[in-house]
């Protein structure tokens, strides 16, 4: 998913506090080079409208990117 205008260690530990909050994440790779963030979870658990709601709530805006949409940076790996 992207999360817009996350620049600064105050963001960065904001999001990672929201997603990690979440029962049923697993794990959390946010990339602030590129703006984005690849959680792996437990699908039984959570779903994507849990992140978006989560990013959400410390004021910043998501899209999230299925794993094979072209848009994804992990695109191709």
């Amino acid at each position: 998913m992207s999360i817009e205008n996350i620049d600064d260690a105050e963001g960065i530990d904001s999001v990672m506090t929201a997603l990690k909050n979440i029962t049923g994440v697993t794990a959390i790779d946010l990339d602030t080079n590129t703006s984005t963030a690849l959680v792996r979870y437990d699908d039984t658990d959570t779903s994507i409208y849990a992140f978006t709601a989560a990013i959400s709530m410390v004021d910043y805006v998501t899209q999230p990117y299925p794993i094979d949409a072209p848009q994804n940076p992990r695109y191709h790996d």
